[in-house]
């Protein structure tokens, strides 16, 4: 569990960081030794950018390998600036830009016999999903649940996330299981 003064510097340092990518068109350097202990430690995390309540950007790491301070500021300025679904973050929208961020576990892999046994098993709003089928891969967030709330939709969307028909099986696909701990700034009105 990150302390509220952690939360609060990663919600600061990926604003700082995206400000910084628009002013100078590169992630905020970071010294990870001038943060908390729990900073310093390797993690994962996702950074996902509303703007006027709609998804503006979205970009993370499934596996912890570097401080998760230097996580964070580096997936907040791909979610502003390398998100290739949407042009990149302009001045204009800085000040209400509204910040997620989601730090994970470490995932486990399931182990399952069909696909209704997968999804019998499937903790919704609590477990985020890796699937993977030979070089394809998707994943969604804990918090996708909130608008895919059937277990049996949310496999089907995540199949499709990956490049896969919405109805594939194959003995041979891996899901991995994940949680993460979900903080956001103040929601603007």
């Amino acid at each position: 569990m990150l302390e509220t003064t952690d939360k609060n510097t990663l919600l600061s340092l990926a604003r700082e960081s995206i400000a910084h990518g628009i002013m100078h068109g590169t992630v905020l350097p970071v010294s990870a030794e001038s943060h908390s202990e729990t900073l310093q430690k390797n993690g994962a995390s996702f950074v996902t950018l509303h703007y006027d309540k709609q998804l503006r950007g979205c970009i993370g790491t499934l596996s912890a390998y570097r401080p998760l301070v230097s996580d964070v500021v580096q997936n907040a300025f791909n979610a502003a600036f390398r998100d290739q679904r949407f042009t990149p973050l302009c001045r204009d929208e800085l000040e209400t830009v509204h910040i997620h961020i989601e730090v994970l576990n470490p995932a486990e892999l399931l182990s399952f016999e069909s696909e209704k046994n997968l999804i019998a098993m499937l903790r919704p709003g609590i477990d985020g999903l890796v699937l993977r089928e030979g070089k394809l891969s998707g994943t969604f967030l804990p918090s996708v649940w909130s608008s895919l709330p059937d277990p049996v939709i949310f496999l089907q969307q995540l199949k499709r996330k990956a490049g896969l028909p919405a109805t594939y099986w194959s003995d041979s696909i891996m899901v991995e299981r994940y949680t993460t701990e979900a903080f956001e700034e103040p929601v603007p009105e």
